[in-house]
């Protein structure tokens, strides 16, 4: 099951940015409740989404976030 999940994130992320956010959108919604605190029917989640994509901000590996986060909390 793993191979198959990590093949199909591969594929995923080769599609524009605009097909991903479409399919994480429904791959959220297929799950029996949206997890706490995040709604894509959330008008603020929706905004950040279109000012992300009209600005062209490339995504952030979680990762790299966490490094981010870590760097600030040392300084």
């Amino acid at each position: 099951m793993l191979t198959a999940r990590a093949e199909i994130l591969k594929s995923a992320l080769t599609l524009p940015e605009q097909d991903r956010i479409q399919l994480a959108t429904e791959l959220i919604e297929s799950v029996a409740g949206p997890p706490p605190g995040l709604s894509v029917d959330d008008p603020a989640f929706i905004a950040e989404m279109e000012r992300r994509l009209a600005d062209g901000s490339q995504p952030i590996a979680w990762g790299e976030v966490g490094r981010q986060l870590d760097d600030d909390l040392i300084r």
